[in-house]
């Protein structure tokens, strides 16, 4: 198995103007231009009927603070409860789909979906990316958003666990000296 996974909670509203929020850990980005990415569900699941109806869902980066909710709403179906009333999860509305957003998450992802793949026990939903919000919460002095403030957390074979400090950015194994002295002095503050 490949693990970590990112734990992502995906928001999906239903033809009848339901709506529903479930754990998925089968999800990743995979295409950069256009930005696409995929979620990979059982067709026993509600978010699952509502992805087929409407063809949207919504992808919520999860963070510690979100923990407690991101295992229940893996564990409780949108059919027996309103996941949303129960864990008081605030949502606000996407700007291209017609579906919920969770105002909690420090990085949402709004998608369409493309294609279909029946895999097994899983369909892979794979979707062009629409819109991308940011909290500005998590951006630094010079406006950078940092994911890291926000403490994310990835599944791990049945554990969650919050990512930690940074050890390297894109492309550092092969900048010059002065650059990577840079780098180690960010990392010791």
């Amino acid at each position: 198995m490949l693990y970590p996974l990112p734990a992502v909670l995906v928001t999906t509203k239903g033809s009848n103007g339901q709506r529903d929020v479930c754990t998925v850990a089968w999800t990743g980005t995979v295409c950069s231009n256009p930005a696409m990415v995929s979620v990979s569900l059982r067709p026993s699941r509600l978010s699952y009927t509502y992805l087929k109806e409407t063809g949207v869902f919504g992808i919520n980066i999860t963070t510690k603070d979100l923990v407690f909710a991101t295992d229940y709403c893996g564990v409780r179906s949108g059919r027996d409860v309103d996941k949303f009333e129960v864990l008081h999860l605030m949502t606000e509305e996407a700007q291209k789909i017609d579906c919920p957003l969770l105002k909690a998450s420090p990085v949402n992802l709004e998608c369409r979906v493309t294609q279909e793949i029946p895999l097994g026990t899983h369909t892979m939903f794979l979707a062009e990316v629409l819109c991308v919000h940011a909290d500005d919460a998590y951006c630094d002095e010079n406006g950078a958003f940092e994911l890291s403030r926000a403490h994310p957390i990835v599944y791990s074979h049945g554990a969650y666990l919050e990512t930690g400090k940074c050890l390297g950015t894109f492309g550092f194994s092969v900048r010059k000296k002065s650059r990577e002295k840079k780098m180690k002095r960010r990392n010791k503050t």
